[in-house]
C-alpha cells in the first residue's frame, strides 16, 4: 500500500514529462533544449555521412585580399566587372556565372557625366571636343558596357529581400518572376512574403538572363543549415541565387514548380517541389532545403585578379558555374555553418547547387512532425510502463532499443533524402529513463543556465552569475530604458589593414578587441557587437546600473589609457599604431532580443544609439579621442567635462552639445581644469562673434600645449572673417555626413 503513491506520483511526472515533449512537436509550445538537440543530430549525422572529395561543376570566383591589392578597392569600377564577366565567358568559356554582390548604383569614375557638362557649356563650341566626345562616350559608359557583356550570356545577378518589419524599400529592380503565386496551391512556401527588397540598376537586370536572391537564414543558435529556394513577393514567387544561377547554367529554360501528394493510413500529405533544368528538387513545406554541405573544401578559390590578368590555366573554369563571391576582410560575408564558425557565405551557393545536380539536397517531408508526435506518445507509454514494472535494469534495456530503433529510422529517411527530427522521440527515451532514476539532478542549476545561456555572449561571467541568483529579475523581451551607449571604431581602419596579410590582421584585431572587451566588462557593460574593428557596448542592461553614465565614461577613458601599452606591444611585433576614437551618448533606448526569423540578437535601438554612433565618427574633426553629449554630462557626477562645440548632426536638427571627458573629478590636475576653462571662455568668445578674443584666447592656449582642438577653431574664425556667419547664426556647427 505504501508504494501505490510513489508509483502514481513517479507515472504522473513520466506522463507530464512525455506531453510535455508532446505539446513542443506539437508547436503547442517552445522548448529550446530540443532544438538544440534536433541540431546537435543533424550536424553530427551530417559530418559522419558528408561526401568528401573536390567537385569540378563548380568554382567561386574569389575577390580576395590579393584582387584588391591588385586591382584596388572595392567596388571596382564597371569597365573591371565588364573585364571580368568577357574573360569568363570569352577566355575560360565558363557555364554560367551567378553574382552574390548587387550592382545597385551607378558608376560614374569613367568621367564621363564632367566632359558631358562641358560639352554642353565651357566647350559648347569646341567641335574638335564634342567630336570626340562622341567617339569616346560608347567607351566611358562603363554601365552599358558591362550590361552589355550580361546580355546574351548565362548570368544571374544577386539581390536581397527585405524581411517584414525590417522596412519596404523597394531599389533597384528585380527579375520577373520565376513561378506565379499559384504555383503551390493550396500551400504558400515561403510565407510571409518579404516587404521589400534591394536589388541592382534596371539596365543590368534587364540585359542578365536571370537573378536570384542571396538571403541567408539561420537557426536559433546561427547555424545555416537549410535555405529557401523560393520566396514569395508580388505577384509571383522568385528563386534563391543558387536555383536561377543553375537555371542559366541549363539555359534559362522556365522553372516548373507544383505539390505532390501521398498518403500514409489515415492521412493525405502535400510536398511543394520545383523543377529547375530538368532537375526535380523537393521542398519542405516551407520552401526551403537543407545544404548538403561536402566535407573538406571541395571548391576551388580562385582569385579575380588572376583571372582579369588571364594567369588561370583553362581547366579550373571551362565549362564550371561559376559564383563571384569575396573573401577579403571587410566584405566576406560569414556564416556559421556544422562544419565552420566562419564559412563564407558565397560557398553555401556552391553547396546548394552542387547539391541539386547530384540530388543530394534534402527537405522535411510533411508528415515529419505526425510521425515524431506518434513515437513520442507510443514510445513514452511503453517505456513508463516498463519502468513502473520491471524497474530501472530492465527500462535500461528497453531504453537502448528503443534508441537503436530511432537511429535506424533516422538513418532510413536520411538514404532517402528526407531529414525526419528524432531528438524529441530519442529525448523521451533518454529523458524518461532519467527522470525515473535521478530526478531532481539538474533542477538545482536550471535557472542559472538558462541565463548563462541568454546572456553569456553579451556580458562578463561575474554578471551572468549575479542574474542567475534571480532569474526572474531579466529578461530578453524589448523594453524601453534610460542607458547609456558607447562607440569605437579604429581610425583609418582601411589604410591600417592595407598593411597587413590578413592572418596578421585577425591576430591585430583578436588582440586589440580582446583588450578594449575586458575593459568594457571590467566596468560591467554589455557588448552588443563587433562591427570589423568597431566595438558597441552599453549599460543598464540586462543588469540595473543606476551609474551607467560614468562607468561607459570610465570605459572609454580606459580604452584611451590602455593604447600606449597595446601600442607598444604592436610595435615589438612590427604592427602599425593603433588610434581609436569613441563615442558617448546617453539616454531612451529600446533595449532586447531583436532581429528577424532567421537571426536574433540582444540589442539595443534607438535615436540616443544613433547619435552615440555619429558623436564616435566625429571625434577625429576635432582632434579629440573621446566625445560624450549633454545627456551623459548630466548623468555623470563622477567626471570632469570640457565642452568642445554645439553641432546640428546628419538627421536631427535639434542643436546637441558635445563635450571631451578629461578624467575623475576626484584626482584631476588643476593646469588641466584652469586650460578646460580657459578653452571654454574662449568658445563663449568664439559664439558671441568675438573673433578677436577667441582668437587671443586660442593661441595663449596653444602656446602651452598645442592641440589640433585649437587650430580648428583658429581656421573657423578666420573663415567668418573673410565671410561673416549670416545674422540668425546660432554659433552650432552643422555636420551632413555621418
Amino acid at each position: 500500500m505504501i508504494r501505490i503513491p510513489s508509483r502514481l506520483a513517479q507515472a504522473g511526472l513520466s506522463a507530464l514529462f512525455v506531453l510535455l515533449i508532446a505539446a513542443h512537436v506539437g508547436g503547442l509550445i517552445h522548448v529550446a533544449s530540443m532544438q538544440r538537440a534536433e541540431a546537435w543530430l543533424y550536424d553530427a549525422w551530417l559530418k559522419h555521412t558528408a561526401a568528401a572529395g573536390t567537385d569540378d561543376r563548380v568554382a567561386i570566383l574569389d575577390i580576395d585580399e590579393a584582387s584588391l591589392k591588385s586591382v584596388g578597392r572595392w567596388p571596382w569600377s564597371r569597365d573591371k566587372m565588364t573585364a571580368l564577366v568577357e574573360q569568363l565567358f570569352d577566355r575560360y568559356g565558363v557555364a554560367a556565372v551567378g553574382f552574390d554582390v548587387v550592382f545597385a548604383e551607378p558608376d560614374t569614375s569613367s568621367g564621363l557625366a564632367t566632359l558631358k557638362q562641358l560639352a554642353q557649356h565651357d566647350l559648347a563650341s569646341n567641335r574638335a571636343f564634342r567630336a570626340a566626345l562622341d567617339d569616346l562616350a560608347p567607351h566611358l559608359d562603363y554601365d552599358a558596357r558591362f550590361a552589355r557583356a550580361l546580355a546574351e550570356r548565362p548570368v544571374s545577378l544577386g539581390y536581397y529581400f527585405i524581411p517584414a518589419g525590417y522596412g519596404d524599400a523597394h531599389t533597384g529592380m528585380l527579375p520577373p518572376p520565376s513561378l506565379p503565386v499559384t504555383a503551390f496551391d493550396p500551400l504558400h512556401p515561403g510565407m510571409p512574403p518579404p516587404a521589400g527588397y534591394g536589388a541592382n540598376l534596371a539596365v543590368f537586370q534587364k540585359a542578365a538572363q536571370g537573378g536570384g536572391f542571396f538571403n541567408m537564414q539561420a537557426d536559433a543558435d546561427g547555424t545555416a543549415r537549410q535555405m529557401s529556394l523560393v520566396a514569395p513577393f508580388g505577384k509571383g514567387y522568385y528563386l534563391a541565387l543558387s536555383a536561377a544561377t543553375l537555371r542559366a547554367a541549363f539555359g534559362g529554360d522556365p522553372v516548373t514548380a507544383g505539390v505532390e501528394q501521398s498518403r500514409l493510413p489515415g492521412r493525405s500529405y502535400r510536398t511543394p517541389w520545383i523543377e529547375v533544368g530538368g532537375l526535380r528538387v523537393p521542398l519542405s513545406r516551407d520552401g526551403t532545403v537543407y545544404v548538403p554541405y561536402r566535407a573538406g573544401s571541395p571548391f576551388p578559390y580562385i582569385s579575380a585578379a588572376q583571372v582579369l590578368a588571364g594567369k588561370v590555366a583553362p581547366a579550373q573554369l571551362e565549362n564550371r558555374i561559376v559564383l563571384v563571391g569575396s573573401t577579403a576582410p571587410g566584405l566576406t560575408d560569414l556564416r556559421v555553418t556544422p562544419f565552420s564558425n566562419a564559412f563564407p557565405g558565397v560557398e553555401i551557393h556552391a553547396h546548394l547547387i552542387a547539391g541539386m545536380l547530384d540530388g543530394t539536397t534534402r527537405s522535411m517531408p510533411p508528415w515529419a512532425d505526425d510521425a515524431r508526435l506518434l513515437a513520442v506518445l507510443w514510445l513514452g507509454a511503453l517505456l513508463t510502463g516498463v519502468l513502473l514494472r520491471f524497474g530501472p535494469v530492465a527500462g535500461l534495456m528497453a531504453s537502448l532499443a528503443m534508441l537503436g530503433l530511432l537511429l535506424a529510422a533516422y538513418a532510413a529517411a536520411w538514404s532517402h533524402f528526407r531529414v525526419v527530427p528524432m531528438a524529441a522521440p530519442m529525448l523521451t527515451v533518454f529523458g524518461l529513463y532519467a527522470l525515473n532514476t535521478a530526478y531532481g539532478f539538474f533542477a538545482a542549476t536550471r535557472s542559472k543556465r538558462q541565463i548563462t545561456r541568454l546572456f553569456g555572449q553579451y556580458v562578463p561571467p561575474e554578471l551572468a552569475d549575479e542574474m542567475s541568483r534571480d532569474p526572474a529579475h531579466y529578461t530578453m523581451e524589448g523594453q524601453s530604458r534610460e542607458m547609456t551607449v558607447l562607440f569605437s571604431d579604429i581610425r583609418g581602419f582601411t589604410n591600417f589593414s592595407e598593411k597587413l596579410a590578413p592572418t596578421e590582421l585577425a591576430e591585430v584585431l583578436n588582440a586589440y578587441l580582446s583588450s578594449m572587451t575586458r575593459i568594457v566588462q571590467h566596468n560591467r557593460g554589455t557588448i552588443d557587437k563587433y562591427i570589423g574593428d568597431a566595438i558597441m557596448a552599453f549599460w543598464n542592461a540586462p543588469v540595473d546600473l543606476a551609474d551607467h553614465a560614468p562607468r561607459a565614461v570610465q570605459t572609454a577613458l580606459d580604452m584611451q589609457a590602455a593604447l600606449p601599452q597595446l601600442n607598444r606591444e604592436f610595435a615589438v611585433r612590427g604592427w602599425p599604431e593603433v588610434k581609436i576614437g569613441v563615442g558617448v551618448n546617453s539616454g531612451r533606448m529600446s533595449v532586447g532580443n531583436m532581429g528577424s526569423e532567421f537571426r536574433m540578437s540582444y540589442t539595443v535601438m534607438g535615436d540616443a544609439v544613433n547619435l552615440g554612433s555619429r558623436l564616435e565618427g566625429i571625434t577625429k574633426q576635432y582632434g579629440v579621442g573621446i566625445l560624450a553629449t549633454q545627456a551623459t554630462v548630466d548623468a555623470d557626477p563622477d567626471h570632469h567635462f570640457m565642452k568642445i562645440d554645439d553641432v546640428r548632426v546628419k538627421g536631427k536638427e535639434t542643436p546637441v552639445a558635445i563635450y571631451e571627458p578629461l578624467g575623475r573629478k576626484d584626482g584631476l590636475d588643476e593646469a588641466v581644469r584652469q586650460t578646460a576653462s580657459d578653452f571654454e571662455l574662449a568658445f563663449a568668445r568664439y559664439q558671441a562673434r568675438d573673433w578677436e578674443a577667441a582668437e587671443s584666447m586660442l593661441r595663449a592656449l596653444g602656446a602651452r600645449v598645442p592641440r589640433p582642438l585649437y587650430d580648428i577653431y583658429l581656421e573657423r574664425i578666420a573663415h567668418f572673417r573673410a565671410t561673416p556667419p549670416p545674422a540668425d547664426w546660432d554659433g552650432v556647427f552643422v555636420y551632413t555626413t555621418k
